[in-house]
């Protein structure tokens, strides 16, 4: 079996880094990016603000009080797309095998153009070496974008992705299968991808707080405790993942349609997260309907005011792209969540999703249900979204006119759950 040689390329401080480029007024200065609502948080730090303590998710003031000279910058997402988009072009320039990971993250798999790939400005024979071409990569990304990234090289994704975290800014480690089992000994878990705080401290609880630790744990143990899960744990901890690196062109056209938002203030009266999952139902409804989708797993995504996120799905039997039916089934699963603390942000998710498939409706009841969501479709195509909407949500919609072809939620982003 060929040994794989898979990147994970890290673009440093990616929303900061874009700014202070299209800014150069900004280099070298504590900048952090924060979104347009009125309730914001940090999104991304510069390392300057860094190294004064500025962290991704601290409130503003937080933030102020940290690095009093910080500059606080509105996010410009169309940019970072934009620039993500030419990243990954780079990237395929090398090899067709890139998986995006996030906006500003992905994996390589390099295994077939080592040795046939000349880096530019390189001696003849000198793309044989991973080093090389990781650093050919890095060279052409300052040189073109003017940002920095850390790169991980590993035999597979999840050791490539510790590799690209080990050392920061403008890194570049090659975990070699030696060198493995001596860095994972003593790693905290939550050093590993996929590992977060609840599991953290689920493992603890068992006395484990190392990969070390996690890799001697009996596996049987991990079984019955944590399912098909547990085997997955226990291989992470020996360094072992044998996923592939999945390319865009490779996957469905759409695996989920989702929608989010981050609360004006943080709430835990059912009615008004009733609310906004009715009206982010709606929005999700329409993305489906446009795109001819329709789907029967519904995923209510929340996250409590400690920044805690989790989700939950129900599965119908019937494929639906209503609503007023996505709304049903996502506010049935609120009711099955006994909250902790009060909600920050609710999302709605579809999957499990089929297209062109539409079944005409057989009742006289569903049929005048289709009539009025297509009169609606209509209306809002013309006017703007939600200019025509359930009643549901007429008494606290923000919307203060009735017509306003250029109105657009707010403080809402578009998101994509894999398999939830």
């Amino acid at each position: 079996m060929i040994r794989r040689t898979i990147f994970h390329i890290d673009i440093n401080a990616f929303f900061a880094s874009v700014e202070q480029t299209a800014n150069p007024s900004l280099k070298g200065k504590p900048i952090a990016t924060i979104g347009r609502a009125k309730r914001t948080v940090v999104t991304a730090p510069s390392y300057e603000a860094r190294r004064s303590g500025v962290k991704t998710g601290m409130n503003v003031w937080e933030a102020k009080k940290a690095c009093p000279s910080l500059i606080l910058v509105v996010s410009k997402n169309s940019l970072y797309v934009d620039v993500s988009k030419k990243l990954v072009k780079l990237y395929e320039s090398v090899t067709p095998l890139v998986e995006v990971f996030s906006i500003d993250e992905a994996f390589l798999d390099v295994t077939e153009v080592l040795g046939r790939y000349q880096p530019e400005a390189l001696p003849p024979g000198a793309g044989n070496s991973p080093e090389a071409l990781a650093r050919e990569i890095k060279r052409r990304i300052r040189n073109q974008f003017d940002i920095t990234c850390s790169v991980g090289i590993a035999s597979n994704k999840l050791l490539a992705k510790l590799g690209s975290e080990l050392q920061k800014p403008d890194g570049l480690v090659h975990l070699r299968p030696d060198q493995v089992p001596q860095v994972l000994e003593n790693l905290p878990v939550d050093e590993l991808c996929g590992i977060g705080r609840r599991l953290k401290q689920d493992l603890a609880n068992l006395g484990i707080y190392t990969c070390g630790q996690l890799a001697r744990y009996p596996v049987e143990i991990l079984k019955r405790r944590y399912g098909v899960r547990g085997i997955w744990l226990h291989d992470m901890a020996n360094g072992v993942d044998n996923s592939e690196v999945i390319p865009p062109w490779s996957l469905p056209a759409d695996k989920s349609v989702g929608h989010s938002m981050t609360l004006p203030e943080d709430i835990n009266d059912r009615e008004r997260i009733c609310w906004y999952i009715s009206q982010l139902s709606e929005q999700v409804a329409r993305r489906m309907r446009r795109g001819h989708y329709q789907g029967k797993t519904v995923s209510l995504i929340l996250r409590y005011s400690d920044f805690e996120t989790f989700s939950k799905d129900h599965t119908i039997k019937k494929f639906i792209d209503s609503g007023y039916r996505i709304a049903q089934v996502a506010i049935h699963t609120l009711d099955t969540i006994k909250l902790k603390q009060a909600i920050r942000l609710v999302g709605v998710s579809v999957s499990n999703l089929i297209q062109g498939t539409y079944q005409l409706p057989l009742f006289e009841r569903e049929k005048k249900e289709r009539a009025v969501t297509e009169t609606m479709d209509r209306i809002n195509d013309k006017w703007g979204e939600l200019t025509l909407h359930p009643a549901v949500l007429l008494h606290r919609h923000p919307h203060k006119g009735v017509i306003a072809p250029a109105w657009r939620p707010h403080g809402i982003k578009y998101i994509t759950y894999p398999n939830n």
